[in-house]
């Protein structure tokens, strides 16, 4: 008698649906946080965790290919969704993001149609893109063929595009409205310092919160998703009480420092307690 199961063959495997996208085409919110460490270890201890997502930071931490793709792996074996902020919108970088296993991106600083459309084309196979066909670890991370994956990725593939400037609000409503755009993610710093006037002057508190909720209202309008980076689970469960659906809580590093600085305080209360991580 057959005491295990049989094993599944390639032929009869199916690839697997991006819960994330799901989730946000169904209009509720999804929390993940950042990979900022490059380690395989932490990544692996959160993607057993409930995070809908995780998103490996290419763009501020100094990550190579060969990390990245073993961290999109292990991701995606515990069975969560592995994402990449990558550094910038070249089509190349984009390329060898997904083909290195990344679920999705999440592309910087997109402040035209044109920049959004170019993003969006190198994500996508043709027709709908211009995305080049190649590798198998993308497949693998999908649990699927490679013909399977390339047929199907353009429906699995998460694009989120960044707005981080006042020229980014002011094109918000014709850049959401891309067809391929599945939500728009807020970095809340880089939109206060690009807020900032010709002195250096910082946009006050009430003045960045006017341009945070114009992203939502743009967002609404035309009906995509937003989302925002924040610090703390609150002000997440703050923001999807107001509509937005793609929330970062810190990220590994900022975890790290956090809890060593709770410990410090306690041993030393008057040690050292300077903002060494964010993001």
């Amino acid at each position: 008698m057959w005491l295990f199961p049989a094993p599944v063959r390639w032929k009869d495997r199916h690839m697997r649906q991006n819960p994330v996208k799901a989730k946000l085409k169904a209009g509720e919110p999804t929390f993940g946080t950042w990979l900022s460490l490059g380690d395989l270890y932490a990544s692996r201890v959160l993607a057993r965790m409930s995070w809908d997502w995780l998103t490996l930071d290419i763009e501020h931490s100094a990550i190579d290919w060969s990390q990245a793709a073993m961290i999109f792996g292990a991701v995606a074996d515990a069975g969560s969704v592995p994402l990449a902020r990558i550094p910038d919108h070249d089509h190349t970088t984009i390329k060898r993001t997904l083909d290195a296993g990344a679920w999705g991106i999440v592309a910087p600083m997109v402040d035209t149609v044109e920049q959004a459309q170019a993003v969006i084309a190198a994500a996508k196979y043709p027709p709908q893109g211009n995305r080049s066909v190649g590798g198998g670890m993308h497949a693998m991370n999908f649990g699927a063929t490679a013909g399977d994956y390339y047929r199907q990725a353009n429906d699995e593939i998460l694009v989120i595009l960044q707005t981080e400037s006042p020229t980014g609000v002011e094109n918000a409503e014709a850049i959401y409205a891309l067809p391929g755009c599945d939500g728009i993610f807020i970095g809340p710093n880089d939109l206060r310092a690009q807020m900032r006037t010709p002195d250096g002057t910082d946009p006050t508190p009430e003045a960045h919160e006017e341009m945070i909720q114009r992203v939502i209202a743009a967002g609404k309008k035309v009906g995509t998703p937003t989302g925002m980076h924040t610090m703390e689970p609150e002000e997440a469960l703050k923001r999807a009480s107001e509509g937005m659906q793609f929330l970062a809580i810190g990220s590994d590093l900022r975890m790290m420092t956090v809890k060593a600085q709770e410990s410090l305080k306690v041993l030393r209360p008057d040690g050292d307690q300077r903002d060494l991580a964010r993001y």
